[in-house]
């Protein structure tokens, strides 16, 4: 079984503008809302792959039942720990001449919650998959991901964790099976004004030297690589489309490793089951479709052809 968590989980109100005038009324053109947070969205790229899954994490309030709701509405089966006070955040995704987003706080999580969610990750079998995925609230430890891995060091577990900055480097040394930064992120992490891709190969190496297995970097409209724990590097290019929303997109990459990764078993296919899925949620509106994935996949082989 997958599991993924969400610690700080949202509804996504996307909507779409001619323009976004600041100190006017601004009028939608479109508009959507999308349950999300990263651990979230790779539980619906799992769902629409037909992979089953369950989705740890937090709820709160009226935002928080309806989050819960229409995530079990689309198949995913749920296992979140409820919140007294306050309310899931909203995050407010706007699409005008270039994309902007406003995004909530989410309600305050104490130690006792955390305590919940460490027994509940205990029920965890050998060969499960855990997913650690998103920023953390403000108020939760950055070493929180490191201590949920540590509690689960002898259970055999594939964990990925799919995170920037300190929670990730206080990750490492726990071994995770898969990271996720992007171009950018690399940069700020390695702290380099621009990066090649030798340069790229060189950072994930470092990565691998301070505990990470595997290493996928994201790179956009560019595809992907993968620095695999078998010391091969492998480089997929995306699909050609035009992208419609980047949220979520990399979690869909995430999704569609894991799937490759049980469905074939090696490396190179999994990376390119993972971009033809990043790619596929980048020209929708949402997470894409299973029909979706399977044509972009198929553009991917053609062009092998």
């Amino acid at each position: 079984m997958i599991y993924t968590v969400t610690l700080n989980p949202s509804i996504d109100y996307v909507i779409t503008l001619d323009a976004l005038c600041k100190g006017a009324i601004n009028r939608t053109k479109e508009e959507d809302i999308i349950y999300g947070g990263k651990g979230i969205n790779v539980s619906m790229m799992l769902a629409h792959l037909g992979i089953p899954s369950t989705a740890l994490g937090f709820f709160a309030g009226f935002t928080g039942e309806a989050l819960k709701k229409g995530i079990e509405q689309q198949g995913i089966r749920t296992d979140f720990i409820p919140i007294e006070d306050g309310f899931t955040r909203i995050n407010v995704k706007i699409h005008a001449q270039e994309e902007s987003e406003i995004n909530g706080q989410g309600p305050l999580i104490t130690s006792a919650h955390l305590y919940q969610l460490y027994a509940k990750l205990e029920l965890l079998q050998p060969n499960d998959i855990l997913v650690l995925s998103g920023n953390l609230p403000k108020q939760v430890p950055a070493n929180i991901y490191a201590v949920l891995m540590e509690k689960l060091h002898d259970k055999q577990i594939d964990v990925v964790v799919d995170a920037f900055g300190e929670p990730l480097r206080q990750a490492l040394p726990q071994h995770p099976f898969l990271i996720k930064p992007n171009h950018h992120e690399l940069q700020e992490l390695f702290q380099l004004a621009d990066l090649q891709e030798q340069d790229l190969v060189t950072c994930a190496r470092q990565l691998q030297m301070e505990g990470a297995r595997n290493v996928i970097i994201s790179m956009a409209d560019k595809g992907a690589m993968l620095v695999s724990e078998t010391n091969e590097v492998y480089r997929i290019a995306s699909p050609k489309g035009k992208v419609v929303n980047s949220v979520g997109a990399g979690d869909s990459l995430v999704a569609g490793f894991l799937y490759g990764w049980l469905k074939e078993k090696t490396y190179e296919k999994a990376l390119r089951w993972g971009v033809a899925c990043g790619s596929a949620s980048a020209f929708c509106k949402g997470i894409a479709q299973r029909a979706f994935v399977m044509e972009q996949y198929q553009k991917m082989e053609d062009d092998l052809l």
